[in-house]
């Protein structure tokens, strides 16, 4: 009778584990009707830890009752799930996530290639094109040199000389901080995550993969998760991005 009863003393001590909420190591698996269910984000709320599926959607994190686990990807629609005892006491944790599906309303053709704002007579010849990155770099770094040069020149400074160049150098030293600080996130990222890590992980591809990196360069979570050195942090927040940005990119394509 001895075994058995160091058994059930086992098996009690254990259930008590789970409910004191200590932590315990969670075997989990995700499915879903997609072709990779590789680096899926799963992400406790509460300890703000981040690991990834493999390929086989297979994952293993530490967990107590009472948990909310995310699980995010680009192919898959955010789902949460707390954790209850029940949880604790299976072998393998198995979650269904659902594809994203992409709904589009019916459109109708049409072609106006030959109405533009040269054929209208607004501009003489056509305005330049800038990518999702470049329009958001040019707004976040534009300086206006042609200003700052015909003041160098002789230029006037207005009604107060000395309150004007002093509050400009200001504002130019300001956005030079701001330059370099996005430039920093970006060698960081570059450094830390190679260019098949973009393209084969997130998808974005390779020609838009410079783009990408200038759109990242702004974002203050991730900036931060770069000097804290989280890197699983770092990789949920741009798989966030990556999604948003692949919208960008097919909304301009329509």
């Amino acid at each position: 009778m001895k075994p058995l009863f160091s058994l059930i003393l086992f098996l009690s001590s254990f259930s008590g584990l789970a409910q004191s909420g200590d932590l315990v190591f969670l075997k989990g698996k995700v499915i879903a009707a997609v072709k990779e269910l590789r680096e899926v984000n799963v992400y406790n709320l509460r300890s703000e830890s981040v690991t990834a599926t493999d390929e086989s959607g297979n994952y293993t994190l530490f967990v107590k009752v009472g948990d909310t686990l995310q699980f995010q990807s680009l192919q898959t629609e955010t789902k949460k799930i707390v954790i209850s005892e029940t949880d604790l006491k299976k072998t393998l944790l198995v979650t269904q996530l659902n594809p994203k599906v992409i709904a589009l309303d019916e459109l109708e053709i049409k072609d106006y290639s030959n109405i533009n704002a040269v054929s209208m007579g607004i501009l003489r010849k056509p305005a330049k094109k800038y990518t999702p990155a470049e329009r958001r770099l040019k707004t976040a770094s534009s300086v206006d040199f042609t200003a700052s040069a015909g003041l160098m020149s002789g230029g006037s400074f207005g009604l107060d000389p000395l309150f004007n160049a002093i509050s400009g150098r200001t504002a130019m030293l300001k956005k030079e901080l701001e330059v370099e600080r996005k430039e920093r996130l970006m060698t960081k990222v570059e450094n830390q995550f190679k260019t098949d890590y973009f393209t084969n992980r997130l998808k974005i591809p390779e020609e838009y993969v410079k783009g990408f990196l200038y759109y990242i360069a702004d974002d203050t979570k991730l900036g931060d998760y770069m000097n804290r050195k989280n890197k699983g942090l770092a990789k949920f927040r741009l798989s966030e991005l990556a999604s948003q940005y692949l919208a960008v990119l097919n909304d301009d394509k329509q």
